[in-house]
């Protein structure tokens, strides 16, 4: 049974699964820290399991009879919740491989995040966006941070969820470098003043908004820069994503927009698919009349 909602899978290549299965026993490499972001079947004992590493980045892998009765590594390949896997090192003609092979998993310790209902869709609408917009073998170990931090705030309210989406959506443009500076005007270079209003543009930056657009205000965008430097100043501490965070709630609605756009553009105008199953879920909640 795949891990997620089915809709995004991205099943590897013929050539590259055949990497992965065959060769001689490889000793294992050491352990990462990892989240599952997706699985699915690769054959009737296997999966491909797409992870989030803190060392390595998105990796993907093959878990070899993982499905079988006697297999105790299923139960720890689950999504958000924290594990040490362990690769194959690979032999001299394996490299280069997409697929890796996972030798070990084990609990990685910490705080499991209990999502239910719009938090499982948040959830894995984080999981969708990093496994769009991230590539293979890349690492981003204060992502991983971030996004480690923030799937514990997805289970509490409405607003402390909604906020934590967008403080880690603006880490995540942030961090694989496509978001404007909030301190100054990306086309001007002028500093950003406290009582203007400003705008993101997916092809301009941030720019002065024009009369009745939808905008943040200055002191804002001097709050979320601010925020987000101290971030890393701090060593991507959870204090400082939760300033980032309480800054973000103050602008909710306007940074949802703002940001869907950047979004929207750099997914190549794709429409993510955990979205679009949220969207359809409701109305078919909202046409199913109340019980009697």
């Amino acid at each position: 049974m795949n891990s997620g909602p089915a809709e995004f899978n991205a099943a590897p290549g013929a050539t590259a699964a055949r990497a992965a299965s065959g060769g001689q026993r490889r000793a294992a490499a050491a352990a990462n820290d990892a989240y599952v972001l997706h699985s699915y079947d690769w054959s009737e004992s296997s999966l491909i399991v797409e992870l989030f590493t803190r060392d390595a980045g998105r990796v993907v892998a093959a878990a070899k009879g993982v499905k079988r009765p006697t297999s105790q590594l299923r139960a720890l390949l689950m999504p958000f919740q924290p594990v040490l896997v362990q690769f194959a090192r690979p032999r001299a003609d394996d490299r280069g491989a997409e697929v890796r092979t996972l030798r070990g998993a084990e609990w990685g310790g910490g705080e499991v995040a209990v999502l239910r209902g719009s938090g499982w869709f948040a959830g894995f609408y984080l999981n969708e966006l990093l496994l769009r917009l991230l590539a293979r073998d890349d690492p981003h170990p204060r992502l991983f941070d971030a996004y480690a931090a923030t799937l514990q705030g997805l289970g509490d309210s409405e607003m402390r969820s909604e906020a934590a989406l967008r403080a880690f959506e603006l880490l995540l443009l942030r961090e694989t470098g496509v978001l404007p500076e909030f301190s100054r005007t990306t086309q001007t270079q002028m500093p950003v003043m406290a009582t203007g209003r400003y705008v993101l543009r997916v092809e301009q930056g941030l720019v002065e908004a024009a009369s009745g657009e939808a905008s943040l205000a200055g002191t804002i965008c001097l709050e979320l820069a601010s925020a987000m430097d101290d971030w890393a100043a701090q060593g991507f501490g959870t204090a400082a994503l939760q300033t980032l965070q309480a800054t973000c709630a103050r602008e909710l609605q306007t940074l949802k927009t703002l940001l869907r756009g950047q979004l929207h553009y750099h997914l190549g105008g794709a429409m993510l698919r955990t979205r679009q199953l949220a969207i359809e879920t409701q109305r078919l909640l909202d046409a199913t009349p109340p019980p009697r």
